[in-house]
């Protein structure tokens, strides 16, 4: 008999819970308990036994596409310590280096795209995804090369530490289930030191996987953590 998973959603100073029926998607049973709740559910934490959302009308988290005009903000994002840690392999974060690594993405002459995050209407942080198929090298190192990949940060450090970070990374997984509805899984590689990256991840619905080496661009390696979402499970 399969396992009863319980949702519960988070609103205000209650909670509503029930179960998943049948093959029905966590994320659809959230909104199905929150349907009456003045603004949609986001995951919490999924990585408990009860999977837990939350309706926050206060807190509006979004995405939009990246322009050139975004280039300053990145460059002093990519320049904050926070950042840059795990950020050094795409080069310099000067404006120029900036410009020269991720305007061909703004641009559409790469596979990856770019987009700002904007907490409350103001760009606070970046993402970055790309189908690993598009980059052949690095899709052999990964369970499934038709996978969408994701990379993410919170740009603005007054924003770390405070839930933004699965809330933004909620927000793209809802926009690319529907830019790639074939897609059957999202992966992510952090660094194995980076545990607040790993526990985001966690959170979201992505489940850790193999440990591998990512050749980095100075010739060394970074030890990174495959982690994988199953897609119709977590969003149907």
């Amino acid at each position: 008999m399969p396992e009863t998973v319980h949702v519960v959603v988070q609103y205000g100073g209650r909670d509503l819970a029930g179960v998943i029926r049948g093959d029905e998607s966590w994320s659809a049973a959230a909104k199905r308990l929150a349907a009456t709740m003045s603004g949609e559910p986001a995951a919490l934490d999924l990585s408990g036994t009860d999977k837990r959302f939350v309706v926050d009308p206060d807190l509006r988290v979004g995405l939009r596409s990246m322009t050139r005009g975004d280039l300053p903000d990145v460059a002093r994002w990519r320049a904050a310590d926070h950042v840059n840690r795990w950020w050094s392999d795409d080069g310099s974060p000067d404006l120029a280096t900036v410009t020269e690594k991720y305007g061909p993405h703004i641009d559409g002459t790469t596979p990856t795209r770019m987009w700002v995050v904007e907490a409350n209407g103001r760009s606070v942080g970046f993402v970055q995804d790309y189908r690993l198929s598009d980059y052949p090298d690095f899709a052999l190192l990964t369970p499934d090369p038709e996978a969408i990949g994701v990379d993410y940060a919170i740009g603005e450090e007054a924003w770390v530490g405070k839930g933004l970070g699965s809330r933004m990374l909620w927000a793209w997984l809802l926009r690319t289930r529907h830019r790639f509805p074939d897609a059957a899984t999202f992966f992510a590689a952090p660094d194995h030191r980076n545990i607040a990256s790993l526990r985001v991840l966690e959170k979201v619905g992505f489940t850790q996987g193999t440990w591998f080496d990512e050749p980095q661009s100075d010739g060394s390696s970074a030890t990174v953590v495959g982690c994988t979402l199953d897609v119709r499970r977590i969003l149907g």
